[in-house]
């Protein structure tokens, strides 16, 4: 998959079915930032990639000699080498609020997704399923008041949370549409309808919910 724009002397090593690489390709979309993306198999790691990161994972971007393999890294690097559109706040507080959303995230809802990916134990995945999707209930009326996460714009704390939203039906999670929900559900369609959202998807997320886009045309 290519992302289509201007520049090209990235490459990014992505996991096409992993909602962190997933995070990066809607950045790089986002910004209109041309990159090699290679889909890899986590088990069979490239040995460009296993020289680049020291701790053997995906995702990995290269920028000529410059390796990074964390992503909210990745995420902040590409914001600030290809500041428009800006996806952080131009200001120190509403920046600051950004990054502890993105820690929130971070903490509370992606150990949950490691779990129900990791799938090793039905009982724990489906306890792991049932607080993400509580916790998403409960939170489900903040999105009525911005039209993205806790903001007016389009931000990295979007990028963290699109990626997870889209494979809740993957995880077996389904969110009734209740008065309660509403919002949640509103956002969601909003972020999944942007072109960079579109043009991020590999195959393989795709297949994740197969047939969405045919239906909402």
């Amino acid at each position: 998959m290519a992302v289509v724009t201007k520049r090209s002397s990235m490459t990014y090593f992505s996991d096409g079915s992993d909602h962190y690489s997933h995070r990066v390709r809607i950045v790089l979309a986002e910004k209109g930032v041309t990159a090699d993306i290679v889909e890899v198999d986590p088990a069979n790691l490239p040995e460009e990639v296993q020289e680049s990161n020291p701790y053997g994972t995906l995702p990995v971007l290269l920028d000529r000699e410059l390796a990074l393999y964390e992503t909210h890294v990745m995420m902040e690097y590409l914001d600030e080498r290809f500041p428009h559109p800006p996806l952080l706040p131009v200001y120190p507080v509403a920046r600051a609020e950004s990054r502890q959303f993105m820690y929130r995230i971070e903490n509370d809802w992606c150990p949950l997704v490691k779990t129900i990916t990791a799938g090793k134990n039905k009982e724990a995945v489906a306890a792991a399923a049932k607080e993400l999707k509580d916790s998403l209930t409960t939170i489900a009326p903040i999105f009525a008041e911005k039209p993205f996460f806790m903001s007016e714009e389009f931000s990295l704390v979007d990028t963290c949370l699109a990626p997870i939203l889209w494979r809740l039906e993957a995880f077996g999670i389904t969110i009734a549409r209740t008065r309660q929900t509403a919002a949640l559900l509103e956002y969601m369609d909003r972020l999944f309808e942007r072109e960079s959202f579109k043009e991020s998807l590999s195959e393989a997320e795709l297949e994740m919910r197969h047939g969405y886009y045919s239906v909402k045309a």
